[in-house]
């Protein structure tokens, strides 16, 4: 053969085999965007501009709605926060496991570690992976020695890095936590955590109110951290305390830390951001800046943050690769514990976006939540009134990673998720401190419970009746109207259909419900 042909034919065949390389490198980059959900704290379905507000302006997360897409059937599995996060990192119904609960600070690592997990689930896949933020789903064994490495915690299930809080923002430990060590800590000055009884000599809310500088309501007189009176009893760790008020900024700068030094390979961050849960406490800069006093504020901080974040996945140029979840573990409260004027300024403005309950509640309001998802050149701008729910969450980035998983609770709803379809789940368990309801389509279903409808100290209906309601959410989204007796056959086919999920014997283990 001629030399010049043998050597075009190499030249051409060069050409060919790295366009091809460079096609699946494109195509395999493309089935591996970077993954963030960014996971707000007790923010309602009416906390956004872009879900009705109109006396709050959120522009920063209003155009990721604008740009993705705005769900108005979406939910957190869960009334309250340690069993949405449970579900969303799982894709496990909370109720499927008894301590699914809110968790003191003190409490075990609730998700097993031989459990899937989305982080394990993406790390397998070669992602990296971390959490910034609030963990609150326990750490360690159920005895913590605070003054060395903590585990099993958040590395164990799967998480290459971590920056938390053990627990809620008016929990103690007020400390963060770095790969299950606390971060600061002065060895000479060791932390003690208690949650029964106070360390002797130590000044609680009660002993020493003169050292508040913000007023508890319920359940929060025990120790004083900056001020401000926590739930249980700490001792020592001063050097290693947070700054409440620098606390977003904080978790900001190590979420942006994060993506700076981990754009060169795919990544899944959850930035579990802590407002507007209690205490309140906005930056100086935030103060007054809604009119509403604090919870307005750190929303107003919240949205700033995320506008912060998304400018910086922007610069380093690496937005149009990554699929944002923006979303929140529970629906809104405003007493929850401090007199901080929630109540008193909160004017024209509706948390629950004319839906009934709110945090603790299995009305409406307690789980159905902003959700949105966005990715910038690759989900067509648009509002979905499909169902879903964050336990989905996990299926469907299986299937978008490529990763084949049998999961008993989470639906794949990829398609739903980028937008292709409005098809959704046909069915969602949802659950509220023991109590649990059935959604399907438009109808919602409520079992008969024992136990108070109204607690008053946080001023919601928690939706406790002793027979069943029934709803039709499309026609009255806010529940005023029970069917349960002039619509006896749907009745009875959500009955059949929550048992068959749910099981027949789901009421014999409701108590009472606790809040504090």
């Amino acid at each position: 053969m001629d030399k010049k042909i043998i050597f075009l034919s190499i030249i051409f065949s060069t050409i060919y085999f790295s366009a091809c390389k460079t096609k699946k490198e494109e195509e395999k980059q493309i089935n591996k965007p970077n993954i963030v959900i960014i996971y707000l704290d007790d923010l309602g379905y009416g906390d956004l501009s872009s879900y009705g507000a109109t006396e709050l302006q959120t522009p920063n997360i209003d155009a990721l709605a604008s740009g993705g897409i705005k769900f108005t059937n979406g939910y957190a599995s869960s009334a309250t926060c340690t069993p949405s996060r449970y579900a969303l990192l799982t894709g496990v119904y909370p109720w499927r496991n008894k301590n699914a609960k809110i968790l003191p600070g003190t409490a075990p690592l609730l998700i097993g570690t031989e459990q899937q997990t989305l982080p394990k689930l993406l790390k397998n896949k070669g992602y990296q992976t971390a959490i910034v933020g609030k963990w609150h789903l326990g750490l360690g064994t159920g005895v913590v020695n605070w003054n060395k490495r903590i585990s099993p915690g958040p590395n164990e299930v799967g998480f290459d890095d971590s920056y938390i809080l053990a627990a809620t923002q008016d929990r103690v430990p007020t400390v963060y936590i770095k790969d299950g060590n606390v971060v600061g800590l002065d060895k000479n000055d060791s932390i003690e955590i208690n949650y029964k009884e106070n360390f002797e000599g130590e000044p609680t809310a009660i002993s020493n109110p003169e050292m508040l500088t913000m007023k508890w309501h319920h359940g929060h007189n025990s120790s004083i951290v900056n001020g401000i009176p926590r739930i249980g009893y700490m001792k020592g760790g001063e050097a290693a305390k947070w700054s409440d008020i620098d606390m977003a900024d904080h978790f900001l700068a190590k979420a942006q830390d994060y993506v700076k030094s981990h754009k060169k390979e795919p990544f899944f961050l959850y930035y579990a951001m802590q407002q507007p849960h209690v205490p309140r406490t906005p930056h100086p800069r935030f103060v007054g800046k809604s009119g509403m006093g604090p919870r307005g504020d750190v929303i107003l901080e919240a949205d700033f943050m995320v506008g912060e974040f998304i400018k910086t996945l922007e610069k380093e140029g690496i937005l149009e690769n990554t699929l944002i979840v923006f979303s929140s573990d529970n629906g809104p409260v405003l007493n929850d514990g401090y007199y901080d004027d929630a109540v008193e300024k909160v004017g024209n403005h509706d948390p629950k976006g004319g839906l009934r309950g709110g945090k603790y509640s299995i009305f409406e309001a307690g789980t159905r939540v902003p959700f949105i998802i966005y990715w910038k050149g690759k989900i067509k701008p648009q509002v979905s009134n499909a169902l879903v729910c964050q336990i989905d969450l996990l299926a469907s980035i299986a299937d978008l990673v490529g990763a084949e998983e049998d999961l008993k609770d989470s639906e794949n709803l990829l398609n739903t998720f980028l937008g292709q379809t409005e098809k959704g789940r046909e069915h969602l368990i949802i659950e509220a401190t023991s109590r649990t309801a059935l959604r399907e389509g438009n109808w919602i279903m409520i079992p008969p419970y024992k136990g108070k409808n109204y607690r008053e100290a946080v001023g919601i209906e928690v939706g406790s009746f002793p027979y069943y309601q029934l709803y039709n959410l499309k026609e009255d989204k806010s529940q005023q109207n029970n069917l349960a007796k002039s619509k006896p056959e749907k009745l009875q086919e959500m009955i059949k259909t929550f048992e068959e999920i749910r099981g027949k014997k789901y009421g014999e283990n409701s108590k009472d419900i606790t809040f504090d």
